[in-house]
C-alpha cells in the first residue's frame, strides 16, 4: 500500500540500505552483521548527517532535508540516476515541481493528434496511467481498451490483469516489471495521491507479481526501447516504444508505437489497420 511521501521516503531509503555491500564503500563486510547491507550509522557518517537524524529519514519523521544532504545519501546509497530522481521527488527537490492532475477528457487537439498517427498504434495516459484516449490502430491491437470498464481502463491494471494483454506482450515477465519500475519512478510525490493509493491497493489485491514488485521499491526512468508483441492476427510485431508529454496539457503523455526498422512489422501494422 502507498502512503505518504515521507513514508515511501523512509521504505525506499530502508530498501536501497540493504542492498549496499559494505565493501564497496570501503567498509569492512563484519561476518557477523545481522542484517544485510550498510546500518544506520554508516549511512549517516559516510553522508555527512547525524545518526539521529538519518535514523529521523528511515521511520518518516516530519524533517525536510536539504537538497545537498539528499545528494550525499544518494552517493553513499550508489543509488542510479532514475532512483536519485525518485528520491529529489519524494523531498521536493525534483528539478520541476509536480503537474496539477490532467483534464477529464482528452482535448480536442490532441485526439486529431492520435488519429493522425494512422497505423501507428498510439494512447494517452493521465498521471495514474489510466488510458484517456487512443486511436484506431492501437484498438486493433488491443481491443480491450475500448471494452473495459472506465475504472479497469488504466496501463498498469490491463498489464497485469488482463490474460490478452499477457499473451500480447512477447516477453511479459520483462516488460510489466518494467512498467512497474517506470510507473512509480513517474508517480514520485503523488504516491499519496488517491487515484494512485486506490490503484496500487486493488493491484496488490489481484496480483501476486504486482505485489512483489511494488515490495522491491524498484524505479527506472523510461527510455524509448524495441517492444514485441504477438498479435493473434498479424503475428510477431518488433515495436519502438515512444513516450512525449504534451507541452499545454503536460500531466498528459502520448504513448506511440513504430515499426522497428529493419523489420516487416510496418507491413503487418498497415494489415491490421486495414482488416
Amino acid at each position: 500500500m502507498t502512503g505518504s511521501p515521507r513514508t515511501e521516503l523512509a521504505a525506499f531509503l530502508r530498501s536501497r540500505r540493504r542492498q549496499v555491500e559494505p565493501a564497496s564503500v570501503g567498509l569492512p563486510g563484519h561476518g557477523a552483521r545481522r542484517a544485510p547491507g550498510l546500518r544506520r550509522e554508516e549511512v549517516a557518517l559516510l553522508s555527512g548527517v547525524s545518526h539521529t537524524w538519518y535514523t529521523w529519514l528511515e521511520q518518516g519523521r516530519d524533517i525536510s532535508p536539504s537538497r545537498q544532504v539528499v545528494d550525499a545519501v544518494a552517493r553513499t546509497l550508489q543509488l542510479s540516476p532514475a532512483e536519485h530522481e525518485y528520491v529529489l521527488r519524494l523531498t521536493g527537490h525534483a528539478a520541476t515541481a509536480p503537474a496539477e492532475p490532467g483534464p477529464a477528457e482528452l482535448p480536442a487537439h490532441a485526439v486529431r493528434l492520435l488519429d493522425a498517427l494512422g497505423p501507428s498504434p498510439a494512447f494517452v495516459l493521465t498521471h495514474s496511467w489510466s488510458i484517456l484516449g487512443w486511436n484506431t490502430a492501437y484498438e486493433r491491437l488491443y481491443p480491450g481498451v475500448a471494452t473495459a470498464p472506465e475504472g479497469e481502463r488504466n496501463l498498469l491494471w490491463v498489464v497485469f490483469t488482463d490474460p490478452a494483454v499477457r499473451s500480447l506482450l512477447g516477453d511479459w515477465a520483462t516488460d510489466s516489471r518494467r512498467f512497474l519500475t517506470q510507473f512509480r519512478a513517474e508517480v514520485g510525490r503523488r504516491v499519496h495521491d488517491p487515484a494512485v493509493v486506490d490503484l496500487v491497493t486493488r493491484l496488490q489485491g489481484a496480483s501476486e507479481h504486482f505485489r512483489a514488485g511494488w515490495a522491491s521499491h524498484d524505479v527506472d526512468s523510461f527510455s524509448s526501447s524495441e517492444r514485441r508483441f504477438e498479435h493473434p492476427r498479424v503475428g510477431s510485431l518488433l515495436l519502438e516504444h515512444h513516450q512525449l508529454t504534451l507541452a499545454d496539457s503536460p500531466d498528459l503523455h502520448l504513448v506511440v508505437y513504430t515499426a522497428a526498422a529493419g523489420t516487416d512489422s510496418a507491413a503487418r501494422l498497415a494489415r491490421l489497420s486495414s482488416d
